[in-house]
């Protein structure tokens, strides 16, 4: 088995092979295993956001109280629509903290028309606008709730830090390589590829009422918490009930079956548009069914993403032949 990331995505425009994306991609069994694997699977890889689901868990063993779609909106890369901006504010007036003490930092909405009402309003980026600021709530409530200190509660020696380190070790059966500090400030442990797919599967799967599966169903109840309108995470959960899906920074990306199996896949250059043509492929290769034509051709569309030329399509963005 290669120990190199391999050939994944071609893009084409106009007839001619462009260029290529390299990468990795697992896929486990139930039970952890791996089933299916092209690439590297030694190396280890920060998880980006596709570590959320493990923060969270730590969260809910923490004392967090967080349920429904609070608990959502903690393990998300969140739009900073109105519907995320106000349950995080609820969430940190519950804890009877603001937004001050986000650790997050100031950035603008990433959905368009949030955005612009923030240009409008004050032209100014802040902490709860940011995609991570639901999960820095939650993690501020777990502090709150064990009269934890909060202005270092991003420190990964702080008891909260080192409950999510356990998480992690736990749910991937796998001891971090490193530790690293992921874009919002948290902190962020390394794991290899197919570690990151079993403690995502392990996540999903999990029997009903564990803080694991609250958190997978928590997700996968309220998929625009996710992410928001027009997100690829949040349409393919809309989509395919019961599958839970979350993606990360520098082209990582996990989802996972509701009996465990996942895929986890790690794009070398960071690239984000090699992503999701790999993702549907590996899903369709462990037997994606979709359950309406709606989601027949949400699939297509992302299978294949489009290269444009003065705004229209001349080319596309497919999987390699011979990947899966």
């Amino acid at each position: 088995m290669s120990t190199a990331p391999v050939e994944l995505v071609h893009v084409h425009r106009s007839g001619l092979h462009e260029g290529t994306h390299y990468g990795s991609v697992v896929i486990t069994a139930a039970d952890g295993s791996v089933e299916f694997a092209r690439g590297d699977l030694r190396t280890p890889i920060f998880p980006r956001s596709s570590n959320k689901p493990f923060q969270a868990v730590a969260m809910l063993e923490s004392g967090a109280d967080l349920r429904d779609a609070d608990l959502a909106l903690a393990a998300a890369s969140h739009s900073g629509e109105p519907m995320h901006v106000d349950r995080a504010f609820d969430m940190l007036e519950r804890a009877r903290l603001t937004e001050d003490d986000l650790g997050c930092p100031p950035a603008f909405p990433m959905e368009e028309t949030a955005k612009r009402a923030a240009l409008m309003a004050s032209g100014e980026p802040r902490r709860i606008f940011m995609n991570c600021s639901g999960k820095h709530a939650g993690m501020l409530t777990a502090a709150v709730v064990n009269g934890w200190s909060t202005d270092d509660y991003l420190d990964p020696a702080h008891p909260l830090q080192r409950r999510v380190l356990d998480v992690v070790t736990r749910l991937t059966q796998e001891e971090p390589a490193a530790v690293g500090i992921d874009g919002c400030g948290a902190p962020l442990y390394a794991v290899s590829l197919p570690a990151l797919a079993r403690g995502f599967g392990a996540t999903c799967s999990a029997e009903p009422g564990s803080t694991e599966r609250r958190v997978a169903d928590a997700m996968r109840a309220f998929p625009a918490m996710v992410g928001g309108t027009g997100r690829d995470d949040t349409r393919l959960m809309s989509a395919f009930p019961g599958l839970l899906v979350k993606g990360g920074a520098e082209g990582v990306h996990c989802a996972a079956f509701p009996d465990g199996r996942c895929v986890a896949l790690k794009i070398t250059d960071g690239g984000d548009r090699a992503r999701m043509p790999v993702l549907v492929a590996a899903l369709r290769r462990m037997g994606l069914t979709p359950p309406t034509a709606a989601a027949a051709r949400l699939l297509d569309e992302f299978a294949a993403g489009p290269v444009l030329g003065g705004g229209q399509p001349v080319g596309a963005v497919t999987v390699a032949p011979g990947v899966f």
